[in-house]
């Protein structure tokens, strides 16, 4: 079955709310090579409607699990791509906080910028092969995260 277009895009759009949380992940990178900073700049409105709106992040978790995922309106691939950017949002903000938790009270810089570091190179892995696969039609098959998806849907 041919995906239309416009499912791509909205498809490619939608992990652009993990793509933000895993931002600050680069701050170390970003002081190194400005122009990743560029990188930046696709998930600049998820940012501002986090911040513009109390509890933007929670509501707009919702708005994606209420209003897409859990719609049987929604094109199965808009939902499937959905609920694999949720997932990986929830993976990436508990990742976080496991740094915040484990590593930084330990202090050692090194090992911050390291375990940051890799985080946002394997997130923009991860992106770049979601990008790729959603513009050809293709459903992104991430391990362990695919299967969890087509098991809710």
């Amino acid at each position: 079955m041919k995906i239309p277009v416009f499912q791509r895009i909205l498809a490619i759009l939608i992990y652009l709310l993990p793509w933000s949380d895993s931002i600050p992940f680069g701050w170390h990178l970003f002081q190194i090579f400005p122009t990743l900073r560029l990188l930046i700049i696709p998930a600049t409105p998820i940012f501002i409607l986090k911040q513009a709106i109390p509890f933007g992040s929670l509501i707009l978790f919702f708005l994606l699990f209420i209003g897409v995922i859990r719609n049987q309106n929604v094109p199965y691939y808009l939902r499937f791509n959905a609920l694999q950017a949720l997932l990986l949002d929830i993976i990436i903000v508990l990742l976080s906080y496991a740094l915040r938790i484990l590593i930084a009270p330990i202090g050692s810089s090194l090992i911050l910028r390291a375990f940051s570091s890799t985080l946002l190179i394997s997130m923009l892995t991860i992106m770049i092969f979601i990008i790729i696969e959603n513009i050809q039609g293709k459903e992104p098959d991430l391990p362990a995260i695919t299967q969890a998806v087509r098991m809710q849907l």
